[in-house]
């Protein structure tokens, strides 16, 4: 449990302004957030964001709540030694993630993620970026999913690949390992994706209209070749260019297709595999007048490559 005393400079406050004082890189609307969710006590009472806080009180915010802070990852030089890199320019970096570490920092004192690295390694992204603590990535990657990941250097070139994601013009694919029995040899899927309304850690792929109009979703589109079939099971390349959050995971699963091991959305599990058999293999762009083409590609890593293999 988080506890803060107001002090004297913060007395008569409101008390999602105090909150967003107080710990350190909270927005104002996730103070909103926190106490709307009931996490908040004031002198061990539930209090409204409104709520005008006096100095002296205690402010109390429940043990594993998540903050969504926003504060710059601290650099980590031992981290930065073990990225293996496989594109580096002076504008920008592609460095393929190993399954099992975070992507960004959800908390502050977060350590061992692929921000803690790259900061230590190019300083100069602290200040690229949508958020300090996402210094120069452009996208992310669920934890347990493994590759590519692009972040720039500079401020001109994020700039620019940015607008390169919102106007599809990266090319983005993926590996993966799913039951394919009901899976066609290649396809689209387009059913637009929204939060669960029930179940935070998962996001729903509204197929039905009522689907629709309950859950105001975003667009997504992935499509997909198989590009080889052992059983039931399938290797599949597939491609999602802006990738919502569990894009590719939850499409495939609303095929009767679940990721082998994705025990979120239904998957089985296969022999030697301990995550989710999602692998980011391809990263590239056509370019423009600002940043130059790229294009890089990485295989399976040995563990989905070795629960292949054991279907053979």
């Amino acid at each position: 449990m988080l506890r803060f005393t107001v002090p004297e400079s913060l007395d008569g406050e409101r008390l999602d302004k105090a909150l967003a004082s107080l710990v350190p890189g909270l927005s104002r609307a996730r103070a909103k957030d926190l106490t709307a969710e009931g996490v908040v006590r004031v002198d061990g009472r539930r209090a409204g964001k409104s709520a005008i806080v006096a100095a002296g009180q205690e402010l109390t915010i429940e043990a594993g709540t998540h903050l969504d802070t926003d504060v710059t990852p601290e650099p980590d030089a031992d981290l930065a030694a073990t990225l293996v890199i496989r594109l580096e320019r002076p504008d920008l970096v592609v460095v393929e993630k190993p399954a099992g570490m975070p992507t960004a920092p959800v908390e502050p004192s977060d350590r061992g993620t692929l921000a803690n690295g790259l900061l230590a390694r190019y300083p100069e992204m602290a200040h690229v970026g949508f958020r300090k603590r996402e210094p120069g990535l452009l996208h992310r990657l669920d934890t347990e999913t493994s590759g590519l990941v692009l972040a720039a250097r500079t401020e001109e070139a994020f700039e620019d690949l940015r607008r390169a994601f919102t106007d599809d013009a990266l090319d983005k694919r993926y590996l993966l390992l799913c039951h394919g029995d009901e899976l066609p040899d290649s396809g689209t899927v387009a059913h637009p994706i929204a939060n669960h309304p029930k179940d935070r850690r998962r996001v729903l792929a509204c197929i039905h209209p009522r689907d629709v109009a309950r859950n105001a979703p975003r667009a997504a589109e992935t499509s997909w070749r198989v590009l080889e079939r052992r059983g039931s099971w399938a290797l599949v390349e597939a491609k999602a260019s802006k990738a919502l959050r569990h894009q590719v995971r939850v499409h495939f699963a609303s095929m009767n297709a679940s990721l082998a091991n994705d025990e979120l959305y239904g998957g089985e599990s296969l022999p030697r595999l301990t995550r989710h058999a999602l692998h980011a293999s391809h990263l590239a762009f056509r370019g423009d007048s600002a940043v130059r083409p790229f294009e890089v590609t990485t295989p399976l890593p040995a563990d989905l490559q070795a629960a292949w293999d054991s279907l053979a």
